[in-house]
């Protein structure tokens, strides 16, 4: 018996060495593949025209959107694609709300936030952000022919039910408004729409890009844009890429930004403007 029970064990052990090593070099192979190519995840709301939208098909250069059959479109897509192919990775875009951004991020459900995000001082305790990839005025979206039309300063506003999307530093400048009647937060800019549709609020607090949208979207919304606006900051106005606290992403995304001109950035944002589904 002990002499069958060693052949025995014998033969188990070179099974699990054998096994093993299949395991090793298969782990082996597995990294090699994803070290030459792998994927490149990034979030974003896919709800804020024309830095991002969802759209039914592949169109105007859509990418689908992980686990559904929609695809997200827009000027953050496009900047996307390029770091995606400059890092030799497939893009992945992950459609996350935007108070989910950041814990996706720091989760590693996502590799970069690219959704018009500035890179406020809040923002940069928890991640860390690329340089800039556009950079935007405030205006003011109301109704067309309405009673703040053609407005110029953001005193006008004074009595206004304005809002602006949670957690923004678009929320936080209203309060510069005297007198202002100060809504409660939304969460993205499609509900603000629809709201100024109906009247619920005059006006939400928007940037250039949105505003533009807004009004090829709407015939009924007009964007004001300010002769006297709101006091802001520079890192207030600048959109930037979020990645994760000292990831090495942050020095190969700057090397793709730095190779994008500003004539590239507007050629993009217009064409991300054009091609807007009027419906978003």
């Amino acid at each position: 018996m002990k002499k069958k029970l060693s052949v025995l064990i014998a033969t188990s052990l070179s099974v699990v060495m054998l096994l093993t090593g299949c395991g090793s070099r298969s782990a082996s192979k597995e990294a090699t593949a994803s070290a030459k190519g792998g994927t490149f995840k990034v979030g974003l709301e896919a709800g804020y025209a024309p830095f991002n939208w969802t759209q039914v098909d592949a169109s105007n250069g859509g990418v689908k959107i992980e686990g559904g059959s929609e695809y997200a479109g827009g000027y953050d897509v496009e900047i996307a694609k390029k770091i995606a192919k400059d890092l030799g990775k497939e893009l992945v875009i992950v459609k996350t709300e935007w108070d989910g951004l950041v814990p996706a991020l720091n989760s590693g459900k996502i590799d970069a936030i690219i959704a018009g995000m500035s890179p406020t001082a809040k923002r940069k305790e928890v991640i860390d952000f690329s340089a800039n990839y556009y950079k935007s005025d405030l205006v003011m979206v109301v109704k067309k022919g309405g009673k703040y039309d053609g407005v110029t300063s953001i005193k006008d506003f004074k009595g206004a039910k304005i809002t602006a999307q949670l957690n923004t530093f678009h929320y936080s400048v209203i309060d510069q408004i005297e007198g202002v009647d100060k809504k409660t937060a939304m969460d993205n800019f499609p509900a603000m729409r629809v709201a100024l549709e109906s009247g619920m609020i005059d006006g939400y607090v928007s940037e250039r890009p949105e505003g533009v949208s807004s009004e090829s979207a709407n015939k009924n919304f007009k964007m004001v844009e300010f002769k006297n606006g709101f006091t802001t900051s520079e890192e207030d106005t600048s959109i930037a890429v979020g990645v994760a606290k000292g990831s090495d992403l942050t020095e190969k995304i700057n090397k793709t930004l730095a190779g994008i001109s500003e004539t590239e950035r507007k050629t993009i944002m217009d064409a991300a403007i054009k091609n807007q589904p009027a419906a978003k």
